[in-house]
């Protein structure tokens, strides 16, 4: 990690730049593959299995029998740890549920705003160098409790055709109804456009590297709505001489290991604090199964002093982290100041890996600086606001002159007609 003393706020912009991949070639790569499914289908879908996943798919489809495979395989443990989680995020979400609230604008003038669930929604779900099961129930659950009537879920197949079993039974305790052994931009393309086996959805969600990244927003371009924009995984930290060093190292890894791309930032004000969290990083790092991931992610990851916490909470800010955590002894205090982030980690106790697993909140967050402008996955991700209006006689003539104004000022005679027609 690289070291910047007091950065003037002139070379915040250079300083906070994420990893860029190569775009040009990237979109060429993938509107290849998009454009082969779109148009053969299921046979395009088994191709790219077999090219990139290097799996020849009889049927993408789990079956029943794979469900209950899956399930017995797993451990109680595991099986409990994933029913918990579930529990915690659903009674978290459920308070995002609105029901509709009558407003009379004016006498017998009634409206109102109705949420309604996407009929088809599509889940991706990494399943490459580490099953993110979990992310399944992030999706999922808001899915469920949103009513959308039709969930398709695709995930990569491993050397062995196969999906993770816990994939399958978090699938399957969320309410998932159909389940596909179909990974990258062949998944996305396939719920994007449909084939013979996979149904065409109305909106995608979830993460994926950046050849899924990609596909997802080309399909937007073409009309099919995704969660977000996203890129690599990423964690802001700030923090003071109260927190242990080792706790920040560890925070710093548990996004490193996500993936080569991936970005840390730890920013403080303690230079003391800087050298230890170097030696913490280190120690740690020798002891990860994912160490040469997470080392690739430290080249280009950063350790940031600033002269006070103004500045630092600034700086974090223009940030905008997928995930910012606030170790430090006045952490509900800087709370107040965080304007862009898409979840926030406050005190010592309170690592980002609760919140990824099992804490309630959704893991599925804008990246890439999205956070000035996206939230995070919710209820209100999977719905459609419907807005409703009802008149009475009594209330088209308390509001009938006031439509014929404007309407007659902008030129609109056909707009005015319909009310003085039903005045008459």
């Amino acid at each position: 990690m690289k070291l910047y003393r007091y950065p003037e706020q002139s070379s915040w912009k250079a300083l906070l730049q994420r990893p860029v991949a190569d775009a040009v070639s990237l979109t060429q790569r993938v509107r290849t593959v998009l454009d082969d499914v779109k148009q053969n289908g299921d046979a395009a879908v088994k191709h790219y299995t077999k090219q990139f996943d290097n799996v020849e798919l009889n049927t993408a489809l789990v079956s029943a029998a794979d469900f209950e495979e899956a399930e017995q395989s797993l451990s109680e443990e595991l099986k409990q740890a994933i029913l918990t989680a579930k529990n915690n995020i659903v009674l978290f979400h459920e308070q995002q549920i609105s029901q509709p609230v009558i407003v009379e604008t004016m006498p017998g003038v009634q409206c109102w705003r109705k949420s309604v669930g996407i009929e088809r929604v599509g889940l991706y779900i990494p399943g490459g160098s580490a099953p993110l099961f979990s992310t399944i129930l992030m999706l999922g659950v808001p899915a469920v409790l949103a009513g959308c009537r039709e969930i398709v879920l695709c995930s990569p197949p491993d050397a062995n055709g196969k999906l993770h079993p816990a994939i399958l039974f978090a699938a399957k305790i969320v309410g998932v109804t159909k389940v596909f052994r179909i990974g990258g931009v062949q998944a996305i393309a396939a719920m994007a456009y449909g084939t013979e086996t996979v149904p065409s959805v109305y909106k995608i969600f979830g993460p994926g590297n950046q050849y899924v990244t990609c596909a997802k927003q080309l399909v937007q371009q073409e009309g099919l709505a995704i969660d977000m924009p996203a890129g690599p995984s990423e964690v802001a930290v700030f923090a003071d001489d109260t927190v242990p060093a080792s706790f920040i190292a560890a925070d710093l890894l548990s996004q490193a290991e996500h993936g080569a791309d991936s970005q840390v930032l730890l920013v403080t004000c303690s230079e003391k604090l800087i050298g230890e969290v170097e030696a913490a990083v280190a120690e740690q790092l020798a002891q990860l199964p994912r160490k040469d991931i997470a080392a690739q992610a430290l080249t280009h990851s950063k350790l940031i002093l600033m002269r006070d916490e103004t500045s630092a909470m600034d700086l974090l800010n223009e940030y905008a982290a997928e995930h910012l955590i606030l170790s430090c002894a006045n952490a509900a205090e800087l709370a107040e100041k965080v304007i862009n982030a898409g979840s926030v980690f406050l005190g010592n106790y309170s690592p980002e890996s609760v919140g990824d697993y099992a804490s309630g909140t959704n893991h599925t967050l804008p990246t890439n600086g999205y956070a000035r402008a996206y939230s995070g996955v919710s209820v209100d991700s999977f719905v459609r606001k419907i807005t409703f209006q009802q008149l009475s006689y009594q209330g088209l003539q308390s509001i009938g002159s006031t439509v014929i104004q404007m309407a007659e000022a902008e030129g609109l005679q056909a707009h005015a007609n319909a009310v003085k027609v039903r005045l008459q």
